[in-house]
């Protein structure tokens, strides 16, 4: 799965996309309602892991996450 940090302009909000391997889009939520969106698209179990990353990574990169 991959993940990418959207930047957001003065009206838009910050977004998160999540993608499959073949990089399909899993889920798109905004990134300050990230909880709920990972509870929504059923990736509570990778919830800490992905709210983590999504603190670290930097905008308009995609990001690999770990298969485990």
């Amino acid at each position: 799965m991959y993940i990418l940090k959207i930047k957001g302009g003065a009206k838009i909000p910050d977004y998160i996309q999540i993608r499959d391997n073949k990089f399909t889009l899993i889920a798109y939520f905004r990134a300050d309602k990230k909880s709920a969106g990972l509870d929504q698209c059923g990736l509570t179990e990778k919830k800490a892991e992905i709210e983590k990353l999504i603190l670290e990574i930097p905008y308009g990169k995609i990001f690999k996450l770990s298969s485990s």
